[in-house]
């Protein structure tokens, strides 16, 4: 059987009857590279922290898809003025997935918003506006997001550099926010020209994390290989994960 995949949703206002619904949305850019992967793709919505244990017993890897900002009272820090979207139950919620998931050893990927939300789970901290400290052109959007406009560079021995190669890559850049203080267990492994974050993974390796602050799934969607080789590579070790437990 094709490995099961939970992907995190995003919450979303639909207008419905007349009437705007609290919803929950995928991009199927998420979902289709998973199904070329391999893989089976799950949305998950957020459930009491005391129900993620029967989740995580039906899955075989979780995705921590993109989205809004992560409440800076989290990480001990007031709230700068342009954060925005901030869904308190999400954060609730995806900040016990991935401390579970780490316990499992289950493989994540962690997209965006993702590394950011694994960051905090385990005590680091964000820069709540790059252009604010200073820094600019990480929050390209538009039809550029689905092309590499920016460099991250891979340090060697890592678990990414292992999939797509140690070095320069092309990646895309669509947030305002990074990381500050590393989380503990964690180290980074990819970085841009001007020091933004780009890659964390743990430092144990019992647990296949992949951690990056770009999208692959927006670039593969215009057949960039290195994003399908990581797509590829996670969905692989949930199968192993699978046939393992």
């Amino acid at each position: 059987m094709q490995p099961l995949i939970g992907v995190t949703g995003r919450p979303k206002e639909i207008l419905s009857a007349g009437a705007d619904v609290r919803s929950y949305v995928v991009f199927h850019m998420y979902t289709d590279s998973i199904l070329s992967a391999g893989g089976v793709p799950i949305m998950l919505v957020p459930t009491a922290p005391n129900l993620i244990d029967g989740v995580l017993d039906r899955l075989d890897g979780v995705v921590l898809t993109g989205g809004g900002d992560i409440a800076p009272e989290r990480y001990g820090q007031g709230r700068h003025p342009t954060v925005r979207e901030v869904d308190h139950e999400r954060d609730e919620f995806e900040i016990a997935l991935v401390r579970k998931a780490r316990e499992r050893k289950m493989p994540t990927f962690a997209i965006c918003r993702g590394l950011q939300v694994t960051n905090i789970a385990f005590g680091g901290t964000l820069v709540q506006d790059l252009p604010s400290h200073g820094t600019d052109g990480h929050d390209v959007i538009g039809d550029d997001a689905y092309h590499p406009h920016s460099i991250a560079r891979i340090e060697p021995g890592s678990r990414i550099a292992d999939i797509i190669g140690a070095g320069d890559h092309g990646v895309n850049s669509i947030h305002h926010q990074a990381v500050e203080d590393v989380g503990e267990g964690l180290k980074v492994v990819g970085s841009a020209a001007d020091g933004t974050v780009e890659a964390l993974e743990p430092e144990e390796s019992d647990w296949d994390l992949l951690a990056v602050q770009w999208h692959p799934e927006f670039l593969g969607m215009r057949d960039h290989s290195e994003s399908h080789h990581l797509f590829t590579a996670f969905v692989e070790s949930a199968g192993k994960y699978r046939a393992d437990r």
